[in-house]
């Protein structure tokens, strides 16, 4: 039987030692494809607390493990991060960073090193309090979620093997329980055409005057996108535009355009590219329409090729998993938790978008700090996460409706 007051108060009585580890992740720069000193330190921390078992894939995620049992549970944080931005903007060194006794300031302390160091530690209380049953909890510290969310994902289902039951990640959620998010692609508009002198455009054919109309189609079937009740409705943005000519005093003979498409409920990859193949200004300039490809390397120097297409997912609030969360959250704090939704994307995109896995969403700090100067998370929210994780796995094995 779990005693929850005992969960709770392991938990508050490791909120320096959680405050103390996320600082120094905070201090190791680890920006996409620059992860590998963080990920030593977190397999550092994750050894000195009493993992079972510690390892780094061929990609350069890392897998803490605890238990072997046979039902497979899994938590995930992506440890890399953003950039800084204008250093301006920052009132202190995102790095080096600021903690009192209520905050942690610093570049991933929202986004998203807190919920590694929470998960850490809910593994520590799991050991101190002998709550292992018949389970292998895996702690996954993902790479690469800030270019390609969900791409760690892929690896580690497909090629590792590993499918969990379910997913718990610990993206901010502001104390709230998420069970959804709306998908996102990756768009790239083409037009063609001839260069010319400036001084005589008529000789030529201007890419970039082709593009305009087509801007202008965008901006208006961004109010026609679909709307679901739960994720909202689907959005369309240009947020990119390049050009190639021989010089400033060319005709424009190449232009492209990149399209942050967002997905809601009964949207996808084949409907969202055919809303823009269909518009009379693509078809009239015989524009090219297509999927960027992300083929970055890792830290590693390993290369794991994905479209940018990136669906959207929902888990029923009846899940079991959802409902174990749910349970979980009303034992150790006495309240119905907020059920709700990332307005942003998380590696649910895959787990669950791509591979069916039930994703659920509960992690220190909130959404609007990501990638914000300043960005901070608040050492009640760590230790609160780090209880529910720690007293999770078995509530869900007594759940009645666990697979």
């Amino acid at each position: 039987m779990l005693n929850f007051n005992k969960i709770k108060q392991k938990a508050e009585a490791y909120k320096e030692d959680i405050s103390r580890f996320l600082r120094d992740m905070i201090s190791i720069p680890s920006e996409s494809g620059n992860e590998k000193k963080v990920v030593l330190r977190i397999k550092e921390e994750m050894e000195k607390v009493g993992f079972d078992k510690t390892e780094i894939d061929n990609m350069g995620n890392i897998h803490g493990t605890i238990g072997n049992g046979k039902r497979i549970i899994a938590y995930d944080a992506h440890i890399d991060t953003v950039g800084t931005g204008n250093i301006a903007n920052w009132k202190y060194d995102p790095y080096k960073g600021y903690e009192d006794d209520d905050i942690i300031i610093g570049r991933g302390a929202s986004d998203q090193e807190g919920g590694m160091a929470s998960m850490v530690y809910a593994g520590k209380i799991i050991k101190d309090l002998g709550l292992q049953d018949d389970y292998t909890l895996i702690m996954v510290g993902s790479v690469q979620e800030e270019d390609c969310d969900g791409l760690c994902w892929q690896y580690i289902i497909k090629e590792l093997g590993l499918k969990p039951e379910f997913v718990i990640s610990t993206e901010p959620t502001d104390g709230a329980v998420y069970r959804g998010q709306r998908g996102r692609m990756e768009i790239k508009v083409s037009t063609s055409g001839i260069s010319a002198h400036g001084s005589a455009p008529e000789r030529g054919d201007n890419a970039i005057f082709k593009m305009a109309p087509i801007l202008i189609e965008l901006q208006k079937l961004h109010t026609r996108l679909m709307e679901d009740k739960f994720l909202g409705k689907g959005s369309l943005t240009v947020s990119e535009i390049f050009f190639s000519s021989p010089s400033r005093c060319a005709v424009a003979d190449e232009c492209s355009i990149s399209i942050d498409r967002r997905l809601t409920k009964g949207e996808n990859e084949e409907s969202a590219l055919n809303q823009i193949k269909k518009l009379t200004s693509v078809k009239n300039s015989e524009a090219k329409v297509e999927l960027y490809k992300y083929q970055k390397p890792s830290y590693t120097g390993f290369v794991y090729p994905t479209k940018c297409y990136f669906p959207s997912w929902v888990v029923e609030e009846n899940n079991p998993a959802c409902a174990a969360v749910v349970k979980t959250y009303k034992n150790l704090f006495n309240k119905e938790p907020k059920i709700d939704k990332w307005t942003f994307s998380t590696n649910g995109v895959s787990i669950t978008g791509m591979f069916g896995i039930p994703t659920i969403g509960f992690g220190p700090g909130k959404e609007a700090e990501a990638h914000a100067p300043n960005e901070k998370t608040w050492k009640k929210d760590l230790v609160k996460c780090a209880a529910l994780y720690a007293a999770l796995p078995g509530v869900y094995l007594i759940a009645p409706n666990a697979p």
